[in-house]
């Protein structure tokens, strides 16, 4: 992700463009449960999009997942969201426990559909779980996803034999996916925030 002109490159908002904040939960805080993780401006990302979408009054959703153990299980601290999240009064709140947040309660899909909306913004967390899978669902539905990949974080994993892929890899292959296969519009938050305006 080094041509920034490419990233910073103008976008096209509409004025009910869907912001979709997925899994933005204290629990994600957890070092030793998840371990090391990218992008330290994440979450003043996230915040400062959130807050331009209540500026303008475009439609926001929260996401909430709940695991069956672990630190964002339901009943636990870690599965409350952020505080700047949970202060948002979202027109959709989404419950799930799997990894896309149109497989959650309400649904999403049928309730985009009643408005009439045809733009996406996904931010949260992890960049290359929930928000690259919902990105890909939302591409396949025919949604014109948008993806500011530095509103969101992610951590390092584990490959079969062991190896560890940092974090900053697994989100540059995210974008490297969503983009060259016309998923989503790979953007940064700095262009997301001057065409919300």
């Amino acid at each position: 992700m080094t041509n920034t002109s490419a990233f910073d490159a103008p976008l096209q908002l509409t004025d009910d463009a869907v912001l979709v904040v997925i899994d933005v939960q204290q629990g994600f805080d957890d070092r030793a449960a998840f371990g090391p993780r990218d992008n330290p401006d994440a979450d003043a990302n996230m915040a400062a999009v959130i807050d331009a979408w209540q500026r303008t009054g475009r439609p926001v959703v929260t996401v909430q997942h709940g695991s069956a153990s672990g630190p964002l299980q339901p009943g636990t601290p870690g599965y409350a969201l952020k505080p700047y999240v949970a202060a948002v009064e979202p027109d959709l709140h989404i419950t799930k426990t799997v990894n896309s947040a149109f497989y959650g309660t309400p649904d999403l899909h049928a309730w985009l559909q009643e408005r009439g909306a045809e733009q996406l913004v996904l931010i949260g967390i992890l960049t290359n779980v929930c928000n690259e899978t919902t990105a890909r669902m939302g591409g396949n539905l025919g949604y014109d996803v948008v993806f500011p990949v530095d509103a969101m974080h992610t951590v390092d994993m584990a490959t079969p034999d062991g190896t560890t892929v940092p974090a900053a890899d697994l989100a540059r292959a995210t974008a490297a996916a969503l983009h060259s296969m016309r998923f989503a519009k790979v953007t940064t938050t700095k262009a997301l925030l001057a065409a919300a305006e």
